[in-house]
């Protein structure tokens, strides 16, 4: 058994010098001045500052009531559904950056602070592992800007002889447990976005993570939210969906965003390596979903990893990035809580006709409404998810992107449910 406490006990922060004597990750420090007068100046400059955060923060509070007012639901069917507004939040919501040995997370930390609207609100925190001294560089480079961590126990995990393989695996485990640990525990966060160093965002990044922050809150059928779609790639998202979310029963990850109370559940017995598709396992999913979008808000330029580029070249370089800003924070998301979702979900999904990939193949089907094809294995499933170019691999029986065993996708301009038969109530953990 590791020792996962090591680390953390051991750790002190590096702090590298700011502009003015600040240190990293902090503002630039106020010089105060010498001459007399100088600290009742500085007072009365902190009551007009003070002033004028008020003076915005109501401006603020005007402008999501006027959208309140105004907005309609995306689920509209003829009548909007009332419903009580989620309330909007300026809680602080970090970003954690996981990187290593790639100076390349230069990619990643450029879009942040070009799309990131509040310092304060989104501190960004890099956590680096491996010691790379010239990603090291690179990430230094950023000031005060971001905060650099540097996590202290490069040495190799002991693993048993047949894992020495999978060593990059335990070394990510170990980093992860650790960086989240300073996220919450030394820092005290309640909330983070998780992102890895090979990711570039999408302009509205921050504003979709900020619009399901309170849904995430307040929904304890929930556990996560994804910025990513694995099943995203040019041809299969409808360009004209950009607003479009979903539940998943499958944890996506490549930016995400999770509570304290999750970890606080999950530190305890954290896995010494293989760490997300442990989090798919039926014992830490506890049937919770993540929430998802049509088109992703991330995309991934690593190829080179420890998957040694699996499934880069076939799906992910092919992801589309979501290019259009949507203003989630003014939408009525209430249609993604549990009970409404699942009801017209289930309802959309069965009353769309039933046909087959044959049908599909030889051009048979027409309509410009969804339609839905029946798998009722795993053997089934996998083949048509082959031939329709879907991602066919299953983790603890849950399908990627899937919602009660649906995998909504589109094809040749068609939306596409691939579904298990009516009245499915459960998943096969052996389906893998």
């Amino acid at each position: 058994m590791l020792s996962w406490f090591c680390c953390c006990s051991a750790w002190t922060p590096a702090i590298t010098p700011g502009a003015k004597g600040g240190l990293v990750g902090e503002e630039p420090g106020v010089e105060l001045g010498t001459q007399p007068g100088a600290e009742l100046g500085g007072v009365v400059a902190d009551v007009l500052h003070m002033a004028d955060m008020f003076e915005a923060e109501l401006e603020e509070q005007k402008k999501i009531l006027r959208e309140i007012q105004s907005h309609r639901s995306l689920w509209g069917g003829g009548q909007r559904q009332v419903t009580t507004p989620l309330p909007s939040t300026r809680a602080v919501i970090p970003v954690l950056v996981m990187a290593c040995n790639r100076p390349t997370v230069k990619r990643c930390l450029d879009k942040l602070l070009e799309y990131r609207p509040s310092a304060q609100l989104h501190p960004i925190i890099v956590s680096q592992d491996c010691g790379h001294a010239e990603t090291a560089e690179v990430i230094g480079s950023y000031g005060n800007r971001v905060t650099h961590l540097r996590q202290p126990d490069l040495s190799d995990v002991p693993v048993r002889a047949d894992h020495r393989k999978f060593q990059g695996y335990y070394k990510i485990s170990r980093h992860y447990r650790w960086a989240l640990g300073q996220v919450f525990r030394t820092l005290g966060h309640k909330a983070v976005i998780i992102v890895e160093d090979d990711l570039e965002v999408a302009p509205d990044f921050f504003e979709y993570f900020k619009a399901l922050y309170p849904l995430l809150q307040g929904d304890t059928s929930l556990w996560c939210v994804s910025a990513w779609n694995d099943n995203g790639r040019e041809g299969y998202v409808d360009p004209g969906q950009a607003a479009l979310l979903y539940r998943t029963d499958f944890f996506p990850g490549l930016g995400w965003m999770m509570l304290r109370q999750l970890w606080d559940e999950l530190e305890p017995k954290w896995p010494a390596a293989f760490w997300d598709d442990w989090m798919r396992q039926p014992e830490q999913r506890h049937d919770r979903a993540c929430i998802r979008p049509e088109i992703s808000r991330t995309l991934t330029f690593g190829r080179k990893g420890v998957s040694l580029g699996q499934f880069y070249d076939r799906y992910l370089r092919f992801i589309k990035l979501n290019s259009q800003f949507v203003p989630f924070t003014t939408l009525d998301l209430a249609y993604l809580q549990d009970n409404t979702y699942r009801e017209r979900y289930d309802q959309e999904v069965y009353a769309a006709p039933l046909v087959t990939y044959e049908m599909l193949k030889q051009g048979q089907v027409t309509g410009a409404g969804p339609v839905r094809l029946q798998y009722s294995s795993k053997e089934s499933f996998k083949l048509m998810a082959r031939n329709l170019g879907v991602m066919e691999d299953l983790k603890s029986g849950v399908p990627r992107t899937g919602y009660r065993g649906v995998v909504s996708f589109m094809n040749r301009g068609q939306r596409i449910y691939l579904a298990p038969p009516p009245g499915w109530s459960h998943y096969d953990p052996t389906w893998s």
